[in-house]
């Protein structure tokens, strides 16, 4: 394939300029897949666009190669730095390689590159990746805690290859007799590259076709979850190893639930702590009492001291929500408390409020004007 017939490495691959390598590995095995010749058997365009699409990532997964590509484009091959001190009497055309580096590769590094037998293609395992849920469940299961029973969709190693991506024994490469490489000549010079065709290791195996040689295939899947007691909006529950798997025996990833609790509708809730209003009698104000307040477990007595104010916060140790942290312990239970005044209806009631105000003539509002400044 001569340079004016090339297409464009990024364009072959269907990417950006400035796509990231993950992005380029994925457009890679993709397109490899795509064109296996395994996967198309007598098929010499897609043999020779699977080519096509190896030349590529050499190039663009390699970062100085790639830099070289994209400063100078097919012309970077003729770009490279000239081998230092060159005998006078033979001449070696470097035209039809690549130097793999900037102008400054040595002669020495040059040929270590290739006599090494060339680096392999093979393409490294990819970990699994996280899979996120969001789960709403009541202001109660997150007092009690909840198990919730979910389906689903990850990708799962492929059952008939065992996640290899490959099926049957591996054969001796025909491209380079098992050898894993292949020669190459440029002018009066010869050396060996990794094969393309088996990325170097010399032996070859069928691809799966279940899974087109990814090793995994996507599939629902049924769990039960624990959701912890004292849980709150934005928690998240991880259920290790139920994300997706990776490729080539890779693990998987992890499975986390997002919680959302929904809002009681008396108490609010700041982080372990829960806060409630109550209401009072005039009488209870200001004679003090004991009166019954709702709690999570029920009915808890609260003890009003003489002379409380409408909006005195009384405290009940230990009666907010559970700890996810620290079983065992719980938040506090903050009581805010409201004076309520009686309507005067009645005449009696009206007499008594005005025997109230003789009796009781101090001002409570005397202060504000000589903090106010008037």
């Amino acid at each position: 394939m001569t340079t004016a017939t090339k297409q464009d490495y990024y364009e072959l691959l269907g990417i950006g300029r400035k796509a990231p390598q993950k992005e380029i590995r994925q457009a890679y095995r993709r397109l490899a897949r795509k064109y296996h010749p395994d996967l198309n058997p007598g098929d010499k365009s897609a043999e020779e666009k699977f080519k096509q699409v190896q030349e590529a990532y050499d190039v663009l997964s390699d970062a100085k190669k790639r830099q070289m590509y994209d400063q100078f484009g097919f012309d970077a091959e003729r770009r490279g730095a000239a081998p230092p001190e060159e005998d006078a009497g033979a001449h070696f055309d470097f035209g039809g390689f690549d130097f793999g580096g900037s102008a400054g590769t040595s002669f020495r590094d040059l040929f270590g590159q290739f006599f090494r037998g060339g680096r392999e293609h093979g393409e490294a395992s990819e970990p699994g990746s996280d899979l996120e849920y969001h789960v709403r469940i009541g202001f109660g299961e997150a007092v009690r805690g909840t198990v919730k029973k979910l389906t689903i969709t990850r990708l799962d190693a492929c059952e008939t290859c065992s996640g290899t991506g490959a099926v049957g024994s591996p054969q001796a490469c025909s491209a380079c007799k098992g050898s894993g490489q292949v020669s190459q000549k440029s002018g009066q010079m010869r050396f060996n590259l990794a094969c393309p065709r088996c990325g170097g290791t010399g032996r070859l195996r069928t691809l799966c076709r279940v899974c087109g040689g990814e090793g995994r295939v996507r599939r629902a899947d049924t769990l039960e979850v624990r959701i912890p007691t004292g849980v709150d909006t934005g928690s998240r529950v991880r259920v290790p190893g139920r994300g997706n798997v990776g490729t080539q025996g890779a693990p998987a990833g992890d499975f986390y639930i997002v919680i959302e609790v929904e809002p009681h509708p008396y108490f609010e809730r700041r982080g372990q702590d829960l806060y409630a209003v109550v209401p009072i009698t005039v009488a209870e104000a200001a004679l003090g009492a004991k009166i019954e307040v709702p709690t999570l477990d029920g009915r808890s007595l609260l003890r009003v001291p003489p002379g409380t104010n409408s909006g005195q916060k009384l405290r009940l140790r230990e009666k907010g929500m559970p700890s996810v942290r620290q079983p065992g312990k719980r938040g506090d239970l903050y009581v805010e408390l409201q004076v309520v005044v009686p309507k005067p209806v009645d005449e009696r009631v009206r007499d008594l409020l005005r025997e109230l105000a003789r009796l009781e003539p101090e001002d409570p509002r005397r202060e504000l004007f000589t903090r106010a400044g008037v």
